[in-house]
């Protein structure tokens, strides 16, 4: 289905998300509908591992490599530097996510499945009723064990912004970005 450009919910550690594949014409466009979502706000991409991340361009700082060490795979996105501009990664700890990801041998873009501004998803009940019929497939692995969105940080040179603290304290990602750097 991901690759016909359609999306389908998926489970992470932290909250349900609705993921397309960015490599099908239109299949990120259409997330930006299913959730009546600005297009001013970016969708992040989830990825199995680094080199997923590498292929797309990102420039991996050395404080976002610190950072990726400490939490990675886990509830942290950090925004980096690609030729595209900055963009979101984070690569999930959940197992159906990580699966997925594998199989599909590229990133996917992936926001909370819920309408904008709507609590995020918890179960894939939760996610079929907010979404309804904008997606083609719901996969259910129960309840999501985080149950809090993923902590989003900006990383451009030394420079580290904790843009939503999420999963994830501000201080705790300060202290492991900060070891030779500057952080804000």
């Amino acid at each position: 289905m991901l690759a016909r450009g359609e999306l389908v919910v998926i489970p992470t550690e932290t909250v349900y998300g609705l993921a397309a594949d960015p490599r099908v014409p239109g299949a990120v466009e259409k997330i930006y509908g299913a959730k009546e979502r600005a297009e001013s706000k970016p969708v992040a991409f989830l990825a199995a591992d680094t080199e997923q991340i590498a292929a797309r361009g990102a420039v991996m700082e050395p404080a976002a490599v610190r950072l990726m060490r400490r939490f990675w795979p886990g509830p942290l996105t950090l925004v980096l530097k690609t030729p595209a501009g900055f963009v979101g990664f984070r690569v999930p700890d959940y197992p159906v996510a990580l699966s997925l990801l594998w199989r599909a041998k590229s990133v996917l873009a992936v926001t909370s499945a819920n309408r904008s501004g709507d609590t995020p998803a918890l179960t894939a009940e939760q996610a079929a009723e907010a979404l309804r019929d904008r997606v083609a497939l719901v996969l259910d692995a129960g309840e999501s064990p985080g149950g809090v969105p993923s902590a989003v940080v900006k990383v451009d040179g030394d420079s580290v912004s904790v843009l939503r603290e999420g999963a994830i304290r501000r201080d705790e990602i300060l202290r492991v970005a900060a070891v030779g750097g500057l952080t804000s």
